[in-house]
């Protein structure tokens, strides 16, 4: 078992890398980064997703366009990520739905969150690097994939060896964010 700090120090050198070299991943190591996401908890146990792993070099190709703003050069990176995980949402159960439902809020888009996460956390461990990508043209995965139109294409997550320079992160203080026992 890992240790608290070995999985502190995973966390805190996670970044959104967006430099990748092109060697390519090992199938074991896409399967236990997919294995965390598979694990994630969710609301009710419900697991609203499905993972599309993207190893093909075309598919990458065609899906980075998808996810590129040029004229803001926004997600021009995309092409150079040895792998994709393309993050699904689908359906969750029943009891899922219903708390949702009377409590108004949409636990499959917090269950993704958490899903995602361990994708990117488990990608560090593995010694990669990764970033969450939220800006792309939904239609167009939709349709490289054939991916259902009743299915939501919540986020598009790059994975491959970092070229990046680990930054440090600028996080507001503990005392602003952190309280214990009262607001």
């Amino acid at each position: 078992m890992i240790d608290g700090k070995r999985m502190l120090e995973i966390i805190t050198s996670r970044q959104s890398d967006r430099r990748y070299s092109d060697k390519p991943i090992d199938k074991e190591k896409l399967d236990r980064i997919t294995e965390a996401a598979r694990m994630a908890p969710s609301a009710c146990n419900g697991q609203p997703w499905k993972f599309v792993v993207i190893t093909d070099s075309v598919l990458i190709s065609k899906i980075a366009e998808a996810c590129s703003e040029k004229l803001v050069r926004m997600n021009t990176f995309v092409d150079q990520a040895p792998a994709l995980i393309i993050v699904i949402r689908e359906r969750s159960n029943i009891t899922s739905q219903v708390g949702a439902t009377i409590k108004a809020k949409d636990y499959s888009l917090i269950d993704i969150g958490i899903a995602s996460e361990n994708i990117c956390l488990q990608a560090r461990a593995e010694g990669m690097g990764s970033c969450m990508i939220g800006w792309f043209d939904e239609n167009r995965v939709r349709k490289i994939l054939s991916i259902p139109r009743s299915k939501r294409v919540e986020l598009i997550i790059t994975l491959g060896y970092s070229l990046s320079e680990l930054r440090t992160k600028k996080r507001k203080p503990a005392k602003e964010v952190i309280s214990y026992n009262k607001y």
